[in-house]
């Protein structure tokens, strides 16, 4: 039987609750605490789990020798601090994307990790659905031909937030996933944006941007929460066949198009142009499981194997090299800005 990890929670509003439930009722994990500056975020847990312990201050739980493990789901702003000193304490942590608000921080916390060999996870939720799992494994087969580019679509009518913009807010998702579909390193990045909604602070509520990787693929990522409608889609062109994964769909998570255009030969003339190639449409059996609970168990697996899970800390610091990228050229009106390593 597999040992029983103990667990604590930083940050139970917002995404955190969902963490909350998540790991009080994950076998092989024991809740020990929920941490939150807010009195009235804890009383819920008090309420629906009598026996965990809460607290307002984070000092509590790092006192706790049980708590092996902590998961930090509070403001973006606040997460290079609390999992800083969560690692310097000697715990496995799991921090809710983006990893920090720039590259630097972020880089410091995947040294500060292996320096302490301690497990660092970042909560690129999609790395866990069924559907991009699958969609990674026909990606990987050449089912798909040479995958030419991703683009993806992440709307929504709010929420809006004041302490981050829309890109990296929304934008994690999806440049984690095209960054595991396409298993290249990004190069540079043009975004370009608007200010609606709260223009004395300069928080962008729309954002297109494009990314390109090594090998020429390219990534187009639309992301806002000032849209009329939800959509959370992302589409993969290859040269083969083409993929579309619909986390929007209740039934339709992910299409293949046997679609595609082949060039015409040498002796064509421009006139006689292209040949479109349309054949079958199939939406492959999937086995659903939530994603947040595959990746709650993926987090104490490697808590307890000591193996450095999918969503890495590497891969978490790869993305806001991205978004930190991203902003500079939000700033310069969508100059290209070239990712550093």
């Amino acid at each position: 039987m597999s040992e029983t990890i103990g667990v604590a929670v930083v940050g139970a509003g917002g995404w955190g609750k969902n963490h909350v439930r998540n790991f009080a009722s994950q076998r092989g994990a024991s809740l020990r605490w929920v941490c939150d500056r807010s009195e009235a975020a804890l009383a819920p847990v008090t309420r629906a789990w009598p026996d965990v312990k809460t607290t307002t201050s984070i000092d509590d739980v790092l006192a706790d020798e049980g708590v092996r493990a902590i998961v930090i789901a509070t403001d973006a702003p606040t997460h290079h601090d609390l999992a800083k000193k969560a690692l310097e304490r000697g715990r496995d942590v799991l921090v809710e994307k983006p990893l920090t608000l720039g590259a630097s921080t972020s880089a410091e916390l995947c040294d500060l990790a292996e320096r302490g060999q301690r497990i660092l996870m970042v909560g690129h939720l999609l790395l866990y659905h069924p559907a991009v799992e699958r969609l990674k494994q026909i990606v990987d087969s050449g089912e798909l031909g040479e995958v030419l580019y991703v683009t993806s679509q992440r709307t929504n009518l709010g929420v809006v937030r004041r302490d981050e913009n829309a890109w990296w807010s929304l934008a994690p998702h999806d440049l984690s996933v095209a960054a595991y579909l396409l298993g290249a390193e990004p190069e540079s990045v043009s975004a370009s944006g608007g200010v609606f909604l709260q223009k004395e602070r300069g928080i962008e509520d729309v954002v297109f941007a494009t990314v390109r990787y090594r090998g020429g693929k390219l990534a187009h990522v639309h992301v806002s929460w000032l849209d009329p409608h939800k959509t959370r889609r992302l589409t993969v062109v290859g040269t083969k066949k083409m993929a579309v994964f619909d986390d929007a769909s209740p039934d339709m998570k992910l299409t293949l198009f046997d679609k595609g255009v082949e060039p015409p030969p040498a002796a064509l003339t421009y006139e006689q142009g292209v040949r479109i190639r349309t054949g079958d449409i199939v939406v492959p059996a999937l086995k659903m499981a939530e994603p947040l609970g595959r990746e709650t168990e993926a987090f104490l697996e490697a808590v307890r194997t000591r193996v450095p899970p999918l969503a890495s800390g590497r891969s978490g610091h790869a993305v806001v090299r991205v978004l930190e990228a991203g902003q500079r050229s939000l700033a310069e009106a969508g100059r290209r800005v070239d990712i550093g390593l």
